[in-house]
């Protein structure tokens, strides 16, 4: 996973996978969602980020599912 914060735009964009996207769905105005011929997530954008998020605090937890 990757994310990455555009302050000349406000745009945080957070990548799932490398796969070509085939579809974007607005979750709502400010939120677009990528996905992949499976119909796998692909990446996430958020426009006015700063509005929508923290994106002065990230943080980052890897945890094993059973």
């Amino acid at each position: 996973m990757k994310a990455k914060y555009f302050a000349d735009t406000d745009t945080l964009l957070l990548t799932f996978s490398e796969q070509p996207v085939v579809e974007t769905y607005d979750l709502n105005e400010d939120v677009l969602v990528e996905t992949d011929k499976d119909g796998h997530v692909v990446s996430l954008t958020v426009e006015h980020a700063k509005q929508q998020t923290n994106v002065n605090e990230f943080s980052y937890q890897l945890s094993a599912f059973a």
